[in-house]
This record gives C-alpha cells, structure tokens and sequence, in this order.
C-alpha cells in the first residue's frame, strides 16, 4: 500500500507531466507544503525527497525546491476539424483485421491496450480464487442469476463508495466484459440504423461493434482537451439521438479527462434531450495522479447516465468480468436486460469479491498508479528521442497507458503498420479511429508494458522509417 507521502508525491509529479508546473517554478517551502496537505514536515520532507530522487524537482541551497526542467516536452497532436452528421462506420473489414492482429502475442505488443503481465498481482489472484472456491456454498455450483452474484455486486458497492462513488448492489449488472456490456445497451436502446454520438478520434473497437451492430455514427470532435460540448449539444438537438456513447475519464487514444464541470454539463445535456449517455469508464481506475476521477454518473440526477466498466484495463485483461450501472429512466427495462444478459462464470466473481473485499484489489491499485505514470513517462521520452528532430505530435496523457502520436502529414499510417508488422511489431493505425482517413498520418502506441530492449528498438525502427519516407 502507497504512504501518504508517495501519494502526494504523485500528484505534484502528474502536475509537472502535465506541465501545470513549470520548469524552475518554486514549489511551496516543507512547512507551507506541511501546513497547506495538512501533515508533518517530516511527511512534507518525504514527499520531495521522493520527486528529487525521481528526477523531477531539484534544491537550491537556502533557495528551495525548483521544478527540474525535462528533455521530454513536445507538442501535443492537432484534431483536425470535420462536420458532425450520421453516416456508417466505412471501413469494419479493415476494423476486423486490425482488432485481430493486436492480440497477436508473439508481436511486440504495441496494439492492444493491456498490462503486462508484471503489473497483474497474479499470486493474489491466485489466492482469491483459492479462497472463493474453498468457502463457497453449494447452490454456487448451480446457475447464477442473471444480474450477477450479490457478493460481487456488494463488492464493487462497497469498493466504489471509497471513492465518493454511490450505486446501490441491486443497480449492478454484472456481465462478461465491457465490450459485451455496451452491446447489449446497444441492441435494447436503439435499433439497426440509429445513430450513435460519439466523440472522434475515439476506440476504434467501438467503431467496430457499432458497424457489426449496424448502427449509423455521428462524430463528435475531441482533443486532448476533452470533448466539444458545444457542437455535442448541437448534435443532440438536431438529430435527436437516443444514444451518446463516450469515455469522460482517460479516453482512448487522447488520454484526456473531462473536467468536473463538463461532466455535469454532459449528464444535464443529457436529461435535457433524453439521449441516454453509455459512459465507458473503463480506464477510471488507471489515473496518473493517485485519485479516481469520479464518472459523468456521479452528476446524473435524471438517470439517463449508464456506467459501464470492468477490471480489464485495471487488473487484467483476461478477467472477462464488467458491469453496467442503471438509472431511474431505465428501471422499467430491467427485465429486457435481465433476459438478454448472458450469465457470467460464478467462481470467477466470487473470487473477484474476495479479491475486493480483502483489500487486495486497492493495495493493487496503489501500486498500479505510480508505475503507469513512470512508465508512460519513459515511453515519451523515448519516443521523443527517437524521432527527434522531426516535428511531431504526441498525446500527454492523465490516465491509463495509450500514446497518440500524430506523424508528418506526408506519412501513410496503413503503410507503416504494413511495414512494423512484417518486423514483429504491432502498432494500430490511425485510419480506424475515425472516418474519412483524416487520421491517416496518427498511430497508436499501447505502453503497458515496461521498456525493454527489443521494445526500445522497435521505437527506434518505426522512427527512422518515418525519418525515411516522411
């Protein structure tokens, strides 16, 4: 488990990253720093002991500590602008094979968005499932109901109320994945050829279920920033969707997390056209700074909000276990939902319960923060090195462990995937987060696994093709 000083060790270091702290910008003195967190200066003394040994701040004698200034700054990616209209996802066979060549395992594994398994507690994992299955009752042995097994409702409940989070056990549905969860909001929400808001460039797995589910889209800009709040709403007063399907925290590829203003702003939109919002908050619990940002749910006073995650992206990405979180304005659906959620693997909940309710879960999570945000740091820096000195465009992300890279506009992204994958490398594509190959000349880079060598190298390879044909 993180002490205290490490935690808010790195906040201050996610405010450098961030460049919300600047270089050579004087930082608080130990005993306004004490006074301002409410801590010892002992605790204070601690804190930047562990951001100067991390190499981010520095101390002048009988000046003080001075934010260290960093090689590894750059420009971040520009989104190009497009009209906001329904149409179909354009390119789902290029989706399907692209989707497929990511969980290619002997690649390197810049495609797919998971952790390494160094970063999954697998002996505690283990013992959950020891224990779940030692103290578990014989009517666990028979067929779950449907919305899932209450011990892990309760779990999650509990685990989330920490987090100043609230949703009752008995609004839980427990499913296999994320992914399977949004799809059956899909089909039950809306019908074949109904358009779907989403933002662009967005998880280009998304666009894939939507084009296999024949649903229409209509882009909604984003950058790293967040989303375009004003052409949302436009967009939801003039063609009247019934679905919003959006991440607010730690989006995928941009890294971005909304503010707690637009996220109050987006449920209030979302009351006043009754357009259901699919909140995806699967990366919520991959934060950079030590704090879970709480969902667009927390501000949904009119229940058009679903909350939708799972601890694939968090814990491991083959625990095929999500949820979905209603409101009042679905309560009448339940039974639909019930009759088309497809029962998910008992021992396997009751083990994820034990692994919550035992703690093992948050001590986990303490741990996970500080090496995402050290290890996103390291892939920067190298990427930056790499393709210096060419000028290009790259995501600084607040959450979760994707890189956006945007190349010299005379680079075609397809081609280069082409050319990494013949060279054991996975990356994805920029083309498939969007349409009309405007982002034809991005990538992006999964950094879940920590730098090695051939991983370095690979970084290198990539640049100097670019260097090459650019």
């Amino acid at each position: 488990m993180a002490f205290h000083y490490q935690r808010l060790a790195q906040q201050i270091a996610h405010k450098i990253y961030q460049q919300q702290l600047l270089p050579q910008q004087k930082l608080s003195s130990l005993r306004d720093f004490a006074a301002q967190h409410h801590v010892s200066v002992s605790t204070a003394k601690s804190c930047y002991e562990w951001l100067e040994a991390q190499g981010l701040i520095y101390v002048r004698p009988k000046s003080g500590y001075f934010v260290k200034p960093r090689s590894g700054l750059s420009r971040l990616p520009v989104s190009p602008e497009f009209e906001s209209m329904p149409r179909e996802v354009s390119n789902l066979m290029l989706q399907n094979q692209i989707q497929e060549a990511s969980i290619q395992n002997h690649l390197i594994p810049f495609g797919a968005i998971q952790l390494s398994p160094e970063l999954v507690p697998i002996d505690g994992l283990r013992r959950s499932i020891q224990r779940a299955l030692k103290y578990c009752k014989p009517e666990d042995f028979l067929y779950c109901e449907k919305q899932g097994h209450l011990r892990l409702r309760q779990a999650l409940s509990e685990h989330w109320r920490e987090d100043g989070i609230y949703v009752a056990p008995s609004d839980i549905f427990i499913t296999n994945g994320c992914m399977p969860a949004l799809s059956l909001l899909i089909q039950q929400l809306s019908r074949e050829g109904d358009s779907v808001l989403i933002p662009t460039p967005t998880f280009n797995g998304q666009l894939q279920m939507l084009a296999g589910l024949n649903r229409h889209i209509i882009e909604i800009p984003a950058d790293h920033s967040g989303i375009d709040l004003l052409r949302l709403e436009q967009a939801m007063q003039q063609h009247r969707p019934k679905l919003c399907l959006l991440t607010a925290n730690y989006q995928n590829p941009l890294g971005y997390c909304l503010a707690d203003q637009d996220k109050q702003t987006i449920a209030q939109l979302a009351a006043r056209y009754e357009c259901i919002i699919l909140e995806d908050d699967i990366y919520a619990e991959c934060s950079h700074n030590g704090q879970r940002p709480r969902p667009i749910k927390h501000w949904d006073e009119a229940g058009y909000v679903v909350w939708v995650s799972s601890v694939s992206k968090s814990l491991s990405s083959a625990y095929r276990i999500g949820w979905f979180c209603i409101g009042a304005q679905l309560e009448s659906m339940r039974p639909q939902f019930l009759s088309h959620n497809m029962i998910v693997n008992t021992p396997l909940q009751l083990a994820l319960a034990d692994f919550i309710f035992s703690r093992a879960y948050r001590a986990h999570l303490n741990q996970l923060y500080p090496r995402l945000l050290q290890q996103v740091e390291v892939y920067r820096d190298a990427i930056l090195n790499a393709f210096a000195p060419l000028s290009i465009g790259l995501s600084q992300p607040q959450g979760g462990y994707a890189l956006w890279l945007e190349l010299p506009e005379t680079i075609n992204s397809m081609t280069l995937y082409e050319v990494a994958q013949q060279h054991g490398i996975n990356i994805v594509p920029g083309t498939v987060f969007g349409e009309d190959q405007r982002y034809g000349h991005f990538i992006r880079l999964s950094v879940g696994h920590a730098l090695r060598r051939d991983y370095h190298a690979a970084i290198i390879f990539l640049a100097d093709w670019v260097k090459q044909h650019g």
